[in-house]
């Protein structure tokens, strides 16, 4: 499998070549609770959102609305995690856990490199987050994987497929993947910060 990467990747596949159970139709965040964005997150989708929504481009999307919340959720953790984009991150290339990722956070705060990673991102291609599904879930296994080889102690993987205005959410615990029965609307933007700042629990308690 060389020559294939995660975005090949399909739901259906992932599932069967990465031997996972799947669970869906789960309401995997009704208890988190929800974060206030910080005053320069609400300034910029104040702005940003009717723009991104305008132009209506993948690019526009990424850019404007994605980029600019996960800046904010390293932002909430005084830096202490690091963001990615459009990285290699090429994990094990006979399963095809390789190529780039659109988005990654990483517990540790260095940003040359990536060292611990815990939540990957991906962006919805022609809007269509289904699709999205399966090379997120790739990316997650490879993730996992990465953790595994270097002793990080992550417990759970998330991931998410964002058109930047609409979330869906997931986890990787073992070999069980599950997929939240909802999407959370950009407006919702409180309870997308509290999802994606889950994993970063210990961090939020000390700053």
């Amino acid at each position: 499998m060389s020559n294939v990467s995660y975005s090949k990747f399909t739901l259906e596949n992932a599932k069967t070549n990465f031997e996972l159970t799947l669970e869906e139709n789960q309401d995997l965040f009704s208890k988190v609770e929800p974060v206030k964005p910080s005053e320069i997150l609400t300034t910029i989708l104040r702005e940003y959102i009717p723009l991104a929504t305008a132009i209506n481009t993948e690019k526009a999307r990424s850019e404007l609305l994605i980029s600019q919340i996960l800046a904010d959720v390293r932002r909430q953790l005084n830096y202490r995690i690091s963001l990615f984009s459009g990285t290699e991150f090429n994990v094990e290339a006979d399963l095809g856990l390789q190529g780039y990722c659109d988005f990654l956070l990483s517990f540790s705060s260095e940003q040359y490199f990536i060292t611990a990673p815990v939540l990957t991102i991906v962006e919805a291609k022609n809007e269509n987050i289904i699709r999205g599904l399966g090379q997120c879930v790739a990316s997650m296994v490879g993730a996992q994987l990465f953790n595994q080889r270097a002793d990080n102690p992550v417990k759970v993987i998330y991931g998410a497929v964002t058109t930047g205005t609409n979330w869906k959410f997931l986890t990787l615990e073992e070999k069980i993947i599950r997929i939240d029965v909802g999407e959370y609307y950009v407006k919702e933007i409180d309870k997308i910060l509290g999802i994606i700042l889950q994993p970063f629990g210990e961090y939020r308690e000390n700053s």
